[in-house]
């Protein structure tokens, strides 16, 4: 199987956003590792949006937040397996002398791309409104094509890193995220509460730990 090019990903990306409820295309390696992590990023984003409301009980916003939860561990998962279905297409390629570390993975450069086309559809939504005024509407298509830009400067991005690790000349590892958080036996609140102690403080905080 060769790489993925950029413009496959968002290709792919936009058409299962304009494509909802459809079964999984793939059943296995890095386009299923892709599918699974977009699958994952919609998933979050209604979640997100839902876990805002403030005219329900408090019960649904709980429920909303561990579904938040559950969703952005296999999330990162399936960026995990991204880099290393792509880390094994590339398996065969010997290293320059002088080839460079990448610091951000290309499976995470992916999650991003499918986050940005998540917020382009949501910013194109908003341009279309026909319950707000023009200087709203204005100010969403501003932001729209910024998050355009954005988005294919990142899929250039991708392409190079690629390009240049498909030569040797660049690469990347899989980094493991460890969302302690999720893990009960990580989690000082979770295993404090489940032994009767009240647990520690890990000094964290944020939903990206």
């Amino acid at each position: 199987m060769k790489l993925p090019a950029a413009a496959e990903i968002t290709e792919f990306h936009d058409y299962v956003l304009a494509a909802p409820g459809q079964p999984a295309r793939f059943k296995d390696g890095v386009w299923a590792a892709i599918e699974a992590n977009h699958w994952h990023n919609s998933a979050l984003w209604e979640q997100e949006d839902l876990a805002r409301r403030r005219n329900v009980p408090d019960s649904e916003i709980a429920s909303n937040k561990r579904a938040i939860d559950a969703h952005n561990q296999k999330r990162n998962d399936a960026i995990e397996k991204i880099d290393e279905a792509l880390l094994g297409l590339l398996e065969e390629i010997t290293r320059t002398r002088k080839a460079r570390q990448h610091s951000e993975t290309a499976g995470a450069m992916i999650d991003r791309l499918s986050i940005l086309s998540l917020k382009i559809r949501a910013m194109r939504a908003q341009t279309e409104r026909t319950d707000v005024d023009q200087a709203h509407r204005d100010t969403c298509i501003s932001k729209l094509n910024l998050l355009s830009q954005q988005r294919a400067d990142l899929a250039a991005c991708l392409d190079r890193l690629l390009a240049e690790a498909s030569r040797g000349e660049t690469f990347f590892k899989v980094y493991r995220q460890f969302k302690m958080y999720n893990d009960p036996k990580l989690n000082p609140a979770v295993y404090g509460e489940m032994s009767g102690s009240k647990g520690g403080s890990t000094g964290k905080s944020g939903g990206k730990r």
